[in-house]
């Protein structure tokens, strides 16, 4: 134990050391694009947001033009012109853009739903970085049909499309170009006062001519997103002080629900949002009885793993900022995660303050508080979360996050709710995020402990780090980690404990020569991870060999060769469907094949078709199928099903084991302001059937009325169906 432990130190030491030096070595370069300048001027010109460029004010600004292509190829300017226009007044920041198609053609839109998906649309997209860190920032934009997209950004190159804010935009379309103009409020973004140099970058996606393209020039490896590679918004006097801003939002909501057999029970509720800005660039948000019935449900899936799975956040509260809160650790070791925080019990009030102190600090604070549950002892609850980052170098950070979650007041005093109810569990980690100032070398390293009362269990250590190298042609990259076998998160996300982990990948892509090829590009990469136990001998590993071709046409597939080795460290029942289990220490090797393949997003119709053929525990056979179909009456009607099958043969008792997921959505947009989506999803491993509609209508900017109705019905004679209508009423009043 003394020499393992001395070698876990040592390597991991030397890993972050390693991790930490590139960062030095790599992260004081001056911006990649510094010289790519836009001169934004007030103007004294009222502007109307009609999508008509017929205002002077338009006639007196510079022009950003003569875009880069950054797919296909980014070798070159873009084949489509593109002119983006900006200017600013008291209260909003104005733009407007031109998109000329070469050759005129029916514009690809797959709905009116904001925030839509990105690859499936002609679109347009504005990325400001106000504070210039190249790490954080703000995405607007819109599809060709005029659907809005606003996000927040993060880790240099992420947009957050959970967050939204009031800002206005229109788009009119003509046969050789389409048109938007937009107003984006000062107060609905955050900023630093005094400053005159924020990051900006404009991006264009049309699917006619499969051209992607960027103000900028942008490798074609990274998004157009990736704040690495903005230009420089240069004002000709500092913008508009921030004054503080204050939004309350109050919802009140009507219901009634039906809990399989027990009576139908009727819902009245009340409660809602506030919206402080304590400084210009930190905002203090409030709930109170928060209410999250118009969130959209979980997508099932076919549960086969021996580890729980994740899903994730899609509550409001917890999203935005949430970068701050969910990306410390990597996603199979998160110490904080936000959806075990009301899990099935009332949330009562919650507080966040989070964003930018300066250009080198965020801070993130949250506080919430949960109500007891007296038919099962389960004591009120509270969850605090600390998140403090500094960026050092030119795009690098150090972050610090102390996660506490507090059991209080327990309804009865008894040993085994403490049990199942620890008095607290507490983590505290640091990390460093490795980002070069050109993006190509990306890295992290993190260590969590964790506290509890018990001083056997639960006071754990947990650390990993990778270091990842992608240009052009290559992309290779190697990670460790470790997780202690007395490590606990209960307010986090850690589905394996007590294991030592080692993955690296490598990758090379392949470009025709020829500019008429139908192949864009193609190559092969090398994915391999293996799990070490304490005394470093291997528990599982998982090989395999792919090779990707991605089509000019934007269509992809991809086939991969599959090894893979488990010994057993629970019982697990290899169909999971409630059938015997395989014991503890087996041993089970298999190879398979798997494929992928991706249609053009420009079609009306679209498909994918993916699959898995090969071997599976005790020396069985595993064939899994898998599709999506999609077809849209563009922009109103967007349809879609997904299929997965899976079908099992193993030795008695398991036998042959089939498995159907089947789900179908309908998306009408009737405009950008009227919404109805209605899901249905049939799990035959789980054997239920769930639906769920929802009508919204967003009468004001930021302000909503919804109606939701869930229903889910088990194939169990004895077990009746679960149901619930809701009526929901948001508004946003601002000062």
């Amino acid at each position: 134990m003394g020499f393992n432990s001395t070698f876990y130190h040592s390597r991991d030491v030397g890993i972050l050391l390693l991790v930490m030096g590139l960062g030095v070595f790599l992260g004081n370069a001056q911006k990649k694009n510094a010289d790519f300048r836009y001169h934004i001027r007030k103007t004294v010109h009222p502007i109307s947001i009609d999508g008509v460029m017929d205002e002077k004010a338009w006639q007196e600004t510079d022009v950003a033009d003569d875009f880069f292509m950054v797919l296909p190829m980014d070798s070159g300017r873009a084949r489509e012109t593109s002119e983006i226009r900006m200017a600013y007044d008291d209260k909003n920041i104005y733009l407007a853009a031109t998109f000329f198609n070469s050759v005129p053609a029916k514009y690809y839109v797959e709905s009116l739903r904001r925030d839509f998906s990105f690859g499936k649309n002609d679109n347009f997209l504005l990325f400001i970085d106000p504070f210039n860190n190249q790490t954080t920032g703000f995405s607007f934009g819109s599809n060709a049909a005029g659907a809005q997209w606003d996000g927040t950004m993060f880790g240099g190159g992420s947009v957050d499309l959970n967050w939204d804010t009031k800002w206005v935009s229109k788009v009119k379309q003509d046969p050789d170009k389409w048109v938007i103009e937009m107003a984006i409020p000062f107060k609905s973004i955050r900023y630093e006062g005094g400053v005159t140099e924020w990051g900006i970058n404009f991006s264009r996606l049309d699917l006619k001519s499969s051209e992607k393209s960027s103000w900028t020039p942008i490798p074609r490896q990274f998004p157009t997103a990736s704040l690495a590679y903005t230009g420089v918004l240069v004002w000709d006097a500092p913008p508009p002080a921030p004054k503080t801003n204050i939004s309350v939002i109050p919802y009140v909501l009507g219901g009634v629900t039906q809990d399989f057999d027990e009576e139908n029970t009727f819902q009245k509720r009340v409660g809602g949002d506030v919206k402080i800005s304590i400084s210009s660039s930190l905002n203090l948000d409030l709930t109170v009885n928060p209410d999250f019935s118009q969130v959209e449900v979980d997508r099932q899936v076919t549960n086969l793993d021996r580890f729980e799975l994740f899903f994730p956040e899609k509550r409001q509260f917890f999203l935005e900022n949430g970068d701050l809160f969910a990306n410390f650790g990597y996603p199979t070791i998160r110490p904080f995660f936000s959806r075990r925080i009301g899990l099935g019990v009332p949330i009562r009030a919650g507080a966040r303050l989070s964003g930018n102190l300066n250009e080198k600090w965020r801070l993130g604070v949250m506080d919430m508080q949960t109500s007891s549950i007296d038919d099962v002892g389960r004591p009120n609850q509270n969850f605090a979360v600390l998140s403090l980052q500094r960026k050092v170098f030119s795009r690098s950070s150090i972050g610090l996050m102390f996660v506490d979650k507090e059991s209080l007041r327990y309804p009865q005093d008894a040993d085994s709710l403490r049990t199942q109810f620890p008095k607290f569990n507490r983590n505290l980690g640091l990390e460093y995020n490795l980002a070069s100032s050109n993006n190509l070398w990306t890295g992290k390293a993190f260590v969590l402990k964790s506290f509890s009362p018990s001083r056997i269990d639960g006071n754990g250590l947990t650390q990993a780090a990778h270091l990842e190298y992608k240009s052009r042609k290559w992309n290779w990259g190697i990670q460790e980690q470790s997780v202690g076998e007395d490590y606990t998160a209960e307010v986090g996300f850690v589905p394996r404990k007590d294991y030592v982990n080692i993955n690296s990948f490598l990758g090379h892509t392949f470009f025709p020569k020829s500019t008429e090829s139908r192949v864009l590009s193609h190559g092969p990469k090398l994915n391999t991870s293996y799990f070490l136990n304490k005394r470093l001998e291997r528990t599982d590993n998982f090989n395999e060999l792919e090779y990707l071709l991605s089509f000019r046409n934007r269509s992809s597939f991809e086939v991969g060769l599959v090894n893979e080795y488990v010994e057993l460290l629970a019982p697990f029942d290899p169909t999971q469907s409630g059938k015997d289990s395989l014991n503890i220490g087996t041993k089970h090797r298999w190879n398979a094949v798997r494929f992928d393949y991706r249609s053009k997003p420009q079609s009306m119709f679209t498909y994918t078709a993916g699959g898995r053929f090969g071997g599976y525990y005790l020396n069985g056979k595993r064939i899994n199928l898998n599709g999506e179909l999609g077809y849209r009456f563009q922009p109103y009607v967007s349809l879609n099903a997904n299929l997965s099958y899976n079908h099992i043969s193993l030795p008695a008792p398991w036998n042959n084991t089939e498995f159907w997921l089947i789900g179908s959505e309908v998306d009408v947009t009737f405009t950008n302001k009227l919404f109805f989506a209605t899901l249905f999803q049939y799990n035959e491993q789980s054997r239920n059937f769930n639906l769920n509609s929802r009508f919204q209508w967003r009468y004001k900017p930021a302000s909503d009325l919804f109606i939701v109705y869930t229903n889910t019905q088990l194939l169990d004679p004895n077990i009746g169906k679960s149901w619930s209508l809701t009526l929901k009423f948001t508004h946003w009043f601002n000062w």
